[in-house]
């Protein structure tokens, strides 16, 4: 997983978590693709869930008068997505980076960004599960989820 530095206000951390959302949805089309049935199912509806949040917190940052980080034409995936088994194994680590992001913006925000940040921590930590017990991989959850490992 990436390292980042620690955001140092609400609207940097924010803006942080929304390229981390750029990321999770250029990611799964490779990790779609490799997938079938309910697998690939699950992929559409997480690429959903993570545009849901982006197009929330671009609103968001937009009329708060924030800077919002452009997004890029490609990110560097971390590995070839080659078959099932490297897709899932993608669909974890995205989960688990945004989670990251997620965690660092619940520690500096306050109120409805607090909420916001939590909700986005959870949904990550209960997709990034989901993909683990897909993959046959354990231990399917972690102690902390967001945690640099």
């Amino acid at each position: 997983m990436t390292r980042h530095a620690a955001p140092s206000g609400p609207a940097e951390a924010l803006a942080a978590a929304l390229t981390a959302e750029y990321a999770a949805i250029f990611a799964y089309g490779p990790i779609g693709v490799r997938l079938t049935d309910s697998a690939r199912q699950a992929a559409r509806a997480a690429e959903a869930a993570h545009r849901a949040r982006r197009d929330a917190l671009v609103l968001q940052l937009s009329a708060g008068g924030g800077q919002v980080p452009a997004d890029k034409a490609g990110y560097a995936l971390p590995f070839p997505v080659t078959d099932r088994a490297s897709a899932l194994r993608l669909a974890v680590q995205i989960e688990e980076r945004t989670a990251a992001y997620w965690r660092a913006a619940l520690a500096v925000t306050t109120g409805a960004d607090r909420t916001r940040a939590l909700n986005a921590l959870t949904d990550c930590a209960v997709r990034a599960t989901r993909w683990r017990r897909t993959a046959g991989d354990t231990p399917v959850t972690v102690p902390f989820p967001g945690r640099p490992t």
